[in-house]
């Protein structure tokens, strides 16, 4: 097993209390290699929740504070300082998540938890990039010893699933997470992301997990269980199995493999403590969940080419979703919504008609067009309605 990335998957009891909740990840931390060489005395590490959004835990959207609270008294315990930090969803308020989402209490015991919106940033060159050439990110991050990414094990609408290497998109200022989507193409851009702040340990927190329409509105679903390990590619690999994502259709997997920021292929990973076969559930997508729930206008025609990638087809999907909430479907009467990379042009056509995507930007002169890679959602409603409406929160 010499060279192989160790992953490790700890599944505790139902509704495991805060010192279950412990157990599980000092456990799935000793399994996954420990935090010995991590953290020397004096080593500043950030501990990066996932905060999208200020909803509860159980609903399995964030990342519950009593394993982020586990981990930061391991660090302690080494001679380390601890900080708790997040910056929550383009417009969204980091303080009220972090209030919603259980994290108060803990200032209130001492524990270290920032809102990264607040601090100070710096500009760091991002030497392998393929997007990016630079970054501004918070200092206070550029400057910590380690960081430990603590994701939701979720699906998400553009992603297929949020992990520990898309997790790490919450260190962004808001300006440089819209601009991952409309400037440089969000998959390839996290794998860059990464390059610079790869995270030196990761957990996943599966205990209460989502499926369907994440990364906030989707279903829980009690998993009781944590991924960890240091190599984030193989955790995210291992934890996309568990619920039923092969790892080729994760595009941030893929391209931070192909940057060498881990490895993706199972025969150069090891598994410890539970099987993958004792934990995998078949987790619904959310494209899956979108196509159930909708209920479309006639005249409406939605046209994905075959190599409409993830990001597109599902921001599509989801932003339908988002109109169908507020009663505004009607509008997508006689519409057609166009979106993938195509060899030529869609047929003309009486309708109003939205190219959505980069890859079907060559066609925006025969209608409307979106940009981006893949577009937020707030821009795709944008153009449907006519009206920039931020009311639903934009992607973490």
């Amino acid at each position: 097993m010499d060279g192989k990335s160790v992953v490790a998957i700890v599944r505790g009891p139902r509704k495991p209390d805060e010192r279950e909740v412990d157990r599980m990840v000092r456990k799935v931390v000793a399994l996954a290699g420990g935090l010995e060489r991590l953290v020397p005395p004096g080593a500043t590490v950030i501990i990066k929740p996932n905060l999208v959004a200020p909803v509860a835990p159980e609903r399995g959207a964030t990342t519950d504070p009593r394993v982020c609270k586990s981990l930061a008294d391991q660090v302690r315990e080494l001679g380390g300082r601890a900080i708790i930090a997040e910056s929550s969803a383009i417009g969204g308020d980091t303080e009220e998540a972090i209030r919603v989402c259980g994290y108060e209490p803990l200032r209130a015991q001492g524990y270290e938890v920032l809102d990264l919106k607040k601090e100070t940033l710096v500009t760091v060159p991002v030497p392998k990039g393929t997007v990016l050439k630079e970054l501004r990110l918070p200092e206070i991050v550029v400057r910590a010893d380690a960081i430990i990414s603590v994701p939701k094990m979720k699906t998400h609408d553009q992603a297929l699933a949020t992990l520990a290497i898309k997790n790490m998109k919450g260190l962004l200022p808001d300006t440089l997470k819209k601009q991952f989507h409309t400037t440089f193409g969000v998959f390839r851009a996290m794998a860059d992301l990464n390059s610079v702040v790869k995270p030196a340990f990761s957990v996943v927190d599966g205990i209460i997990a989502q499926e369907g329409l994440g990364p906030v509105f989707g279903s829980p679903v009690e998993m009781d269980l944590l991924v960890a390990g240091r190599d984030p590619v193989a955790v995210d690999t291992v934890a996309g199995l568990i619920m039923g994502i092969e790892p080729a259709g994760m595009e941030t997997t893929t391209y931070a493999a192909e940057l060498g920021l881990g490895v993706m292929d199972m025969s150069s990973i090891e598994v410890v403590g539970t099987p993958i076969d004792a934990v995998k559930r078949r987790f619904k997508l959310a494209s899956e969940a979108l196509e159930e729930t909708l209920h479309l206008p006639p005249g409406f025609e939605l046209v994905f080419n075959e190599m409409a990638c993830t990001g597109c087809r599902t921001g599509v999907l989801s932003s339908l979703w988002d109109l169908s909430e507020q009663g505004k479907l009607g509008v997508l009467r006689d519409t057609r919504i166009v979106a993938g990379l195509m060899a030529s042009p869609p047929p003309a056509s009486s309708k109003r008609t939205i190219f959505v995507g980069a890859c079907a930007g060559k066609s925006r002169n025969q209608g409307e067009f979106v940009k981006g890679c893949p577009p937020n959602n707030v821009d795709i409603r944008a153009a449907i309605t006519g009206v920039v409406d931020s009311s639903f929160l934009t992607k973490h």
